[in-house]
């Protein structure tokens, strides 16, 4: 068995069309066909059924499609591992994050990497907790920022700090005056939150659900930046993280603790288990690490 016929195997995978894939992979369609069927006499069993037009993965196919991954896999992982014998001055790190997070913890984060390794290029995607797992899976981001614990046997999860919740409230609006308040004033006050689909929405719901009520505000939006002008501008109160709210500096807002509620949440990295994490994603890491600890400092003195 060569790689070569890997190759091809899996360019049928995805197509499951010999025209299709023969072209992906940039060979004739008879070259290809004759390929697969040595590659076939070599493992003794057929690796798909051809009906008619249709071509669909054999168990047998469907067996090899999952080891041909892996090898790819490690090929790829390989081609790092060697890249990183040249040193820092090159590659990339793709991370996916949660939306809040994005804006105060990885801008500080991404300044102080730059300064030291230039040529290092990163691409940040603002993601909801689902999509981060998907794009794990799927090896398009080498890091997603996410609230732990998150379910995988195929994860490694690095804590980083715990951020509670709070009250964003339009400064001129009566509950200002309020230097704490209960979820309860969900109840009879207009608000604007995310919708249902997003954690921090979900979290809200289950907190409010515990001391009777399901919160429902007069407008949802899935954007931070509208979340915020809407609260701005007096149409509602909002809940959102306490460190955002913090980094926002919004002299319109005042930002309202929450009493007697369980609004606190654990930040944290997730990664494959069997990707190899290169000499670039290990500062990072770091670099994440120790402004974390700031956050943390933070937290932990406002509950004082």
């Amino acid at each position: 068995m060569e790689l070569r016929q890997l190759e091809y195997f899996y360019a049928m995978c995805q197509e499951l069309h010999f025209t299709k894939a023969a072209e992906k992979v940039g060979i004739s369609q008879p070259s290809l066909s004759q390929q697969i069927k040595l590659l076939e006499h070599e493992i003794g069993t057929p690796l798909f059924d051809r009906i008619g037009k249709k071509t669909t993965l054999t168990e047998s196919g469907k067996l090899l499609l999952k080891y041909t991954r892996n090898i790819f896999h490690e090929i790829e992982q390989a081609k790092i591992s060697i890249n990183e014998l040249n040193g820092l001055q090159r590659g990339s790190i793709s991370i996916g994050t949660l939306l809040t997070v994005e804006n105060y913890l990885i801008p500080p984060a991404l300044f102080k990497f730059h300064q030291q390794y230039p040529a290092v290029k990163i691409s940040v995607l603002g993601l909801r907790t689902g999509d981060i797992q998907k794009h794990l899976i799927e090896n398009k981001v080498d890091l997603g920022i996410v609230f732990l614990p998150m379910k995988g046997d195929e994860f490694e999860t690095i804590s980083l700090y715990t951020e509670d919740m709070a009250f964003a409230v339009p400064v001129k609006h009566p509950l200002a005056q309020n230097e704490m308040l209960g979820l309860e004033v969900l109840k009879e006050t207009a608000s604007i939150l995310f919708p249902e689909q997003f954690f921090i929405r979900q979290f809200i719901n289950k907190n409010c659900k515990d001391i009777g009520f399901v919160p429902d505000p007069i407008f949802e939006v899935t954007t931070m930046q509208s979340l915020i002008n809407m609260v701005v501008d007096g149409i509602g109160i909002t809940v959102l993280p306490t460190p955002y709210l913090e980094y926002l500096s919004e002299p319109q807002l005042k930002i309202i603790p929450i009493k007697n509620a369980h609004l606190i949440r654990s930040v944290g990295i997730v990664y494959r288990k069997d990707k190899h994490l290169g000499a670039a994603i290990h500062i990072f890491i770091d670099i994440l690490k120790e402004i974390a600890f700031g956050l943390n400092y933070v937290y932990e003195s406002r509950k004082k």
